[in-house]
């Protein structure tokens, strides 16, 4: 588990915005609600929210560093 920054990627995060998978899920309407991660599953759905928890994002940082 990780602590502090996450180390940005760039490529990852503009790949994620915009692939195919999600343009179609979200064209259609098939995403899930907010907290159903726990019903699909629970060991994923733990992990993500304590490493959410423990580590920052360095563009949140950015952004209270300048008043974003």
């Amino acid at each position: 588990m990780r602590f502090g920054i996450r180390k940005p990627s760039i490529k990852r995060s503009f790949a994620a915005r915009t692939s195919i998978k999600r343009m179609v899920r979200h064209n259609l309407g098939l995403k899930a609600p907010r907290g159903m991660g726990w019903l699909t599953d629970p060991k994923r759905a733990a992990y993500n929210r304590v490493y959410d928890r423990t580590t920052v994002s360095f563009w949140s940082l950015l952004k209270k560093l300048f008043g974003g």
